[in-house]
C-alpha cells in the first residue's frame, strides 16, 4: 500500500503528525523526555533526530507502523519494521490462530481485512451472508467495502443503508487521514460514487423494531426472508512489529437480538 508524503524532510512530517494529534510541542516533549526547544529544532530541520528519537516520537504520536518506516527512511535510517506476506511460512502460526478464531465464531459472521479492506480470511457465517451477491464481486480478491456498498452487493438488502453507508465512509475517511494512502483514497472515491439502490430512503422505516439498539448503530440486513440485526466490532493486534500484521483487522458481527442469533444457529442445524 503506497503512502503519499505531505512534505519532504522528517521534521515537517513529524510536525504534521503532532498537529494531527492536536498535541503541543511542550506536551510531546514531556511525553518523550525531551524539551520543547529540541522538538522545535527537529520540526524546523535545525536538528537531525537520532533513529531512537524518531521512533520515540512516532510512538508517542501513535504513528502507524508503515508510516514509522517512512519517517525513518526520510530521516536517513533503514526501515525498522518488516512487511511479511500473509502466505509466508513465517506467518503460519498467525494464520492458524486467525482461522481458529473465525471458526470458533461461526455461525456468526466474522472476517479479516487488510489495510485496503481486502478480505484475507472469512468464516462460513460470513460466506452465508453473501448469497445473491453478483459473481464479479466474489472474484478474488474480495473487498469488504465493495461487497457491502455496491448496488449488486449487500447494499439492496441492508435496511438502514444510508446510516450504515455514512458510517463506513466516515471510517474510511478517518483511515485516509491516518495513513495517507493513494490506493485507499481511490477505493473511497469508488465506493462513495456507487448509487444508492432504489428504496433506500425508506430503509429506516422498514427496519424491524428489534433492530433498535441503544448502545451502537446496528447493521440491519435481510437474509432468506428474515430481518437480521448485528452489532459490528473490530479487533487489531497489540504492539505489532510487522507492517502486514499492523494493518490486519478482525471484524465480527454479533447478533443484536435473540431472533438473529436463533436464525443463524438454525442455518447449521
Amino acid at each position: 500500500m503506497t503512502t503519499v508524503a505531505l512534505d519532504t524532510g522528517v521534521g515537517p512530517l513529524l510536525r504534521s503528525w503532532r498537529e494531527r494529534r492536536r498535541i503541543s510541542q511542550l506536551e510531546l516533549a514531556l511525553r518523550a523526555d525531551s524539551s520543547a526547544r529540541h522538538i522545535s529544532f527537529i520540526e524546523t530541520g535545525r536538528s537531525r533526530p537520532s533513529e531512537e528519537m524518531v521512533l520515540r516520537l512516532a510512538g508517542h504520536l501513535d504513528v502507524p507502523v508503515r508510516e514509522r518506516n517512512a519517517l525513518l527512511v526520510v530521516a536517513g535510517y533503514a526501515p525498522r519494521y518488516t512487511e511479511t506476506a500473509l502466505d509466508d511460512p513465517a506467518m503460519g502460526a498467525l494464520r492458524e490462530g486467525m482461522d481458529r478464531l473465525l471458526q470458533g465464531y461461526d455461525p456468526y459472521p466474522a472476517f479479516v481485512v487488510d489495510g485496503l479492506y481486502t478480505v484475507v480470511a472469512a468464516n462460513q457465517g460470513m460466506t452465508r451472508m453473501l448469497d445473491g451477491v453478483a459473481e464479479h464481486l466474489l472474484t478474488p480478491p474480495l473487498n469488504a467495502m465493495r461487497l457491502t456498498l455496491h448496488p449488486e452487493g449487500l447494499a439492496p438488502r441492508i435496511r438502514n443503508l444510508r446510516e450504515w453507508r455514512a458510517d463506513l465512509l466516515a471510517q474510511m475517511e478517518r483511515q485516509i487521514a491516518l495513513v495517507r494512502s493513494a490506493e485507499l483514497r481511490a477505493l473511497y472515491e469508488e465506493v462513495a460514487d456507487y448509487p444508492v439502490p432504489a428504496g433506500a430512503d425508506g430503509d429506516a422505516d422498514r427496519a424491524a423494531p428489534s433492530s433498535s439498539v441503544p448502545f451502537a448503530l446496528p447493521l440491519v440486513i435481510e437474509h432468506g426472508g428474515q430481518l437480521l440485526s448485528f452489532i459490528a466490532s473490530i479487533a487489531t493486534f497489540n504492539t505489532p512489529m510487522d507492517v502486514t500484521v499492523a494493518e490486519l483487522a478482525i471484524e465480527t458481527l454479533l447478533p443484536a437480538d435473540a431472533a438473529t442469533a436463533a436464525y443463524l444457529r438454525s442455518l447449521i442445524c
